[in-house]
């Protein structure tokens, strides 16, 4: 059972946006195009326990910035994403052999992501210089990733799976200190925190994620409201995180968009970086509720650095999610997230 439950009381405010994809000078490609929203989205989420509790502890900040781009018709080495000028070819070709590799060539849509992120982690007590013996370091993680998301049909529903490969540091290289201390002093005006010297030394992060989604939508073919019930399974393997997940979550609302959820910063239960608004449709929104269980077998935030004698403590080896909130999808401007 679940021993202890991590609520999460900070908000989580999204923007996701469409950009139209560049028009093609050339003739319509016979293979199948995807479906929904075509160009790129820009995903910006925002999460600091400011607006929880109001003080610094725990997982403190995080803040990540991705750029999701749907396969089209040619494939994936050859799209372009539109204010982002230029081709993004190279790390697309690599991840259609990977998804071809790993038997997804049935996915009925496939979406490439690249990420750069950054979360810090605290003691509870920001004001001393010493070492905290019995509370967690003090840690930042600065990563960039890559991900794709494909979708496919089954005989018995659709089936989504989600891969991220993030590398980046943990350390004085990953700026934790740098960024909580100019959001103190520059933004809130608040107290700096005097023990970043015992913070975690430099170490190379890898991450590997995966998850599968299984989405049961109940909606009548008449009516503009539904709902969906969402169980997922999932893991993560490096020396950043590795733990084993099972979970779920519900959407009720008007016009449900296809984005398996509000994004969010892992650890937490992440939904999507895109969403599909109904076509005949300008505003929809839900309401949703998840939970997930986590098996830890290491947290680098807790268990210290991996090959260096650093500051730990003893972690809980199963821990819980738990979110509710409300989406609203205005297809012209994107989507608003609260989460708490």
């Amino acid at each position: 059972m679940i021993t202890k439950t991590l609520l999460r009381l900070g908000l989580a405010a999204g923007l996701l946006w469409s950009v139209p994809a560049h028009a093609q000078d050339k003739p319509e490609s016979p293979e199948p195009k995807s479906d929904g929203v075509q160009g790129c989205f820009i995903n910006f989420q925002f999460e600091n326990d400011l607006f929880g509790s109001g003080a610094d502890s725990h997982y403190t900040h995080g803040t990540r910035l991705e750029i999701v781009v749907p396969e089209p018709a040619s494939g994936l080495t050859n799209f372009s994403c539109h204010p982002l000028e230029g081709q993004v070819e190279s790390g697309a070709g690599l991840l259609r052999m990977m998804l071809d590799d790993l038997l997804l060539v049935d996915a009925r849509r496939r979406r490439v992501s690249f990420v750069l992120g950054q979360n810090i982690f605290t003691p509870e007590d920001i004001r001393t210089t010493s070492l905290i013996s019995n509370d967690r370091p003090y840690a930042g993680w600065l990563y960039a990733g890559i991900g794709l998301v494909a979708e496919r049909e089954k005989v018995d529903g659709r089936a989504v799976d989600n891969f991220e490969l993030d590398i980046g540091v943990v350390g004085p290289a990953a700026f934790g200190e740098e960024t909580q201390n100019f959001w103190h002093r520059e933004v809130i005006n608040v107290r700096e925190a005097e023990g970043w010297q015992n913070q975690l030394k430099n170490e190379i992060g890898v991450l590997a994620l995966y998850e599968r989604k299984w989405p049961f939508r109940f909606q009548a073919e008449d009516s503009r409201m539904g709902f969906e019930l969402t169980p997922s399974v999932g893991g993560a393997l490096g020396n950043v995180y590795t733990y084993a997940a099972v979970g779920g979550s519900v959407r009720w609302g008007r016009n449900l968009p296809n984005d398996y959820g509000p994004p969010r910063i892992r650890p937490g239960l992440h939904g999507g970086g895109f969403f599909d608004p109904k076509p005949d449709s300008k505003i929809g929104w839900y309401l949703f509720a998840g939970i997930e269980g986590r098996a830890v077998a290491r947290n680098i935030f807790l268990d210290g650095n991996t090959f260096r004698d650093s500051h730990s403590v003893d972690k809980r080896p199963i821990v819980g999610d738990f979110q509710v909130g409300l989406v609203s999808v205005i297809k012209t401007f994107g989507t608003i997230e609260p989460v708490i």
